[in-house]
Order: C-alpha cells, then sequence, then structure tokens
C-alpha cells in the first residue's frame, strides 16, 4: 500500500476547488511526482496564470531540494556522504548541512527512536504476505549495525559530515518531504502569495485561507471506520502529517508488527496504526509522528510534551482513539 493511500484512509483536506470570492482570487491546483512521491500542490492566486507560475517554482524548489538530499540519486550531496562513510568527511551545503543537524538532535531528543542513519538498515521483515516465521534474534540485532546517529560526525566550521562506520547511511524520506513543503511555504508568503496547501505525500503545509474566506480544514479519520470523521481541524498557518501501517504489517502468535521500524532495536513498532501530528512546521511534525509510532502511546505522549506547539491524534490496534491534552478539538 502506498503512503499517499493509507493517508487518504486517515486524513482528508475539505476545500473548495476553483471558485471566485469577493476579491476574484482563485484555487488552483496539480499533483506531479516528486521526490519519490506524490505531490499536491494548491495555490490561491489573482488568476490562472499566476497561480501555474507559481506552482512551476514550487514544483523547481521541490526538485532542487531533491537533488540535494535524495540519498538514492547517486550524485547528490546525501549520497556522496554515504558512499564515503568510512573513508572521508563530505563538505556539503550549509542547508543540507543544518538539515542533518537538526535530525540529529531529533533523534538524540527520541533517544533513537528517530534515527536520521535509518538508511542503512537491512530490510530484513518483509510485510508483503511472504513472511511465515519472525527473523531470528541475531539477525535482527544484525540489521541495525549500521545504525546510530551518535557515528555521525559534524563539522560546523568546515560544513562537512563523516559517517564513521563503512557502509553507513544518512536518509532523510519523508522528513525531507515536510522539509521541502515548509521551504515552498516560506517562499510562497515571501512572494506574496497568501494561500495554499503543499501536500508532500501527506507532509502538509499551508498558509492563509481558502477564496471564500474559510480556513482550510483537514479531517481525520479512523483508518478502521473510513467512512466517519473524527475530527475536523482548521489550519491557516500550519503543518500536519501521518505515519501509520494500517495495511502494512505483520502478525505473529497474535501480535501485530507494524512496517515502521525502531532504529535503535530493529524491532517493528507494535501497539499503533497511526499517528497524526499538528503543528508550526511538517518536518518537525513527521520526525514527532515516526517517533510516536515507534515510541507507542505512553512514551509517546511524553516525547510530545516537550514540542508544546505540536498536538496528536494517535489510532491504536485495537481501534481506540488517544489525544495529547492540548489537542483541543472534539473527537
Amino acid at each position: 500500500m502506498t503512503k499517499i493511500s493509507f493517508l487518504n484512509k486517515v486524513l482528508c483536506v475539505f476545500a473548495i476547488s476553483c471558485c471566485l470570492s469577493a476579491h476574484s482570487q482563485i484555487l488552483q491546483k496539480r499533483t506531479p511526482l516528486l521526490m519519490g512521491g506524490r505531490f499536491d500542490i494548491s495555490i490561491v492566486a489573482k488568476d490562472s496564470l499566476t497561480a501555474e507560475q507559481n506552482i512551476n517554482e514550487v514544483i523547481a524548489e521541490i526538485t532542487r531540494i531533491e537533488n540535494l538530499i535524495s540519498d538514492w540519486k547517486p550524485d547528490s550531496q546525501v549520497s556522496q556522504v554515504n558512499q564515503n562513510a568510512g573513508i572521508k568527511p563530505i563538505k556539503v551545503d550549509r542547508e543540507v548541512f543544518e538539515l542533518t543537524q537538526r535530525a540529529i538532535k531529533l533523534s538524540q531528543i527520541t533517544n533513537g527512536g528517530f534515527d536520521v542513519s535509518f538508511a542503512a538498515m537491512d530490510r530484513i521483515w518483509k510485510f508483503d504476505g511472504s513472511m511465515t516465521e519472525m527473523p531470528s534474534a541475531e539477525a535482527i540485532k544484525k540489521s541495525v549495525e549500521k545504525v546510530g546517529y551518535k557515528n555521525i560526525i559534524l563539522d560546523s566550521v568546515e560544513s562537512t559530515i563523516f559517517l564513521k562506520l563503512k557502509g553507513m547511511k544518512i536518509g532523510f524520506g519523508a522528513l525531507g518531504e515536510g522539509y521541502a513543503t515548509d521551504k515552498c511555504r516560506a517562499m510562497m508568503i515571501a512572494k506574496g502569495i497568501q494561500a495554499g496547501i503543499i501536500n508532500g505525500s501527506g507532509d502538509m503545509s499551508t498558509w492563509g485561507k481558502q477564496p471564500n474566506g474559510q480556513p482550510w480544514k483537514i479531517g481525520i479519520t479512523n483508518p478502521f471506520k473510513p467512512e466517519k470523521v473524527l475530527a475536523v481541524v482548521p489550519l491557516n498557518q500550519g503543518a500536519v502529517t501521518t505515519s501509520g501501517s494500517y495495511e502494512k504489517f505483520v502478525v505473529f502468535n497474535g501480535k501485530r508488527y507494524s512496517h515502521i521500524i525502531n532504529p535503535a532495536t530493529g524491532y517493528p513498532a507494535t501497539g499503533l496504526c497511526s499517528v497524526t501530528v499538528f503543528g508550526p512546521n511538517a518536518e518537525t511534525a513527521n520526525g514527532l509522528s515516526t517517533s510516536l509510532m515507534v515510541l507507542g502511546q505512553k512514551e509517546g505522549l511524553l516525547l510530545l510534551q516537550k514540542f508544546p506547539e505540536y498536538s496528536c491524534v494517535m489510532i491504536a490496534d485495537n481501534g481506540k482513539v488517544i489525544k495529547s491534552k492540548n489537542f483541543v478539538y472534539k473527537l
């Protein structure tokens, strides 16, 4: 199941299509494939030509970021860092350095529940129906032996990144998509574009209002009961991301194992099937939603208290709905 098809079961955007308001603003949309996934780009502007020009700029900016941080494009700066793991530090643009710095900080705060070096993890878990037994404890331990944010050495003066172990890799994945949506939102606001949504495979950054003057509205559904909307959350300038495993999991001895792996242990996350996080920016919200899936309800809610601007809704494996204390909307 693709990330976007899962998210369609959890999040839905209530927005008008292309209609005129008193200020003759229109909403223009486009859905390109970028960063290995689907982006939904919606821009509110005075006319369709202006909106299309700005959508083109958003696409160009996302492509620029992808060419810097993709870990599957061999000529990207991140790939160069990975190719030189255990060999030498690699000088990177300040933008890449600071993104890595923030990712390591999140890795530290979550005690490895999120780890930017997860890209080196061996893919021993299969979620395509082919697994008939759990991997051995030895195989699971070995699968994460090259994972460990503490082995990433940053030199701020030289702007270099060095991975201490040969075979180590860093990768930003959905965190990179969240970063891209935040960057594009800031670029559009700086240009005077008053409203829009940039949705990178479910990592969503919004600003302004719809052409009818109403805020953007994000609906949360329970993937076990997709026909029912749990809550509708208005967003003016904010972000929302969801991590989950509604259809990508395996069951052994009656226990459900998510496709989201704890990078510190090599074992899949258990207990939660989805986590939706709301807050000011999509980069942090994505890192938190992934971390909360890994840490589980109790530890996840404790972690979120360190980020008072962020709130969440969790859905447990048994369908139970849990929300953080600062999530103010009725479920």
